[in-house]
């Protein structure tokens, strides 16, 4: 199974397995990663899912929706080029060993 991993606020990286097909909210939210909220369940209404995505998988990254665009305008944490939300990051076999770092703060 593919992994993901997450670098926390303190700088801890944690490796979680995520299933083909699964969206990394519902990978953090599952395996406890500290910062990842998810309140809006994976509707992108929220933004408590922002990460930062380590530069060398954002060309494996699908467009970015119109929606996901104006929601990261609006986050806690400032949004920069890298910016997207977890709960549109569907696992695939290229984002194998993807990492991203939690924005911090998310609400």
């Amino acid at each position: 199974m593919p992994q993901a991993t997450f670098i926390c606020s303190d700088g801890a990286h944690r490796a979680v397995d995520v299933a083909l097909g699964a969206n990394l909210m519902r990978a953090a939210t599952d395996h406890g990663i500290e910062g990842i909220v998810g309140d809006c369940g994976g509707s992108m209404s929220c933004a408590t899912c922002h990460v930062f995505v380590d530069d060398a998988f954002t060309a494996h990254l699908p467009e970015m929706a119109p929606n996901e665009d104006q929601i990261l305008e609006y986050t806690a944490a400032g949004r920069q080029p890298n910016s997207r939300l977890a709960c549109q990051i569907v696992m695939n076999d290229a984002l194998a060993g993807i990492v991203v770092r939690v924005a911090d703060p998310q609400i």
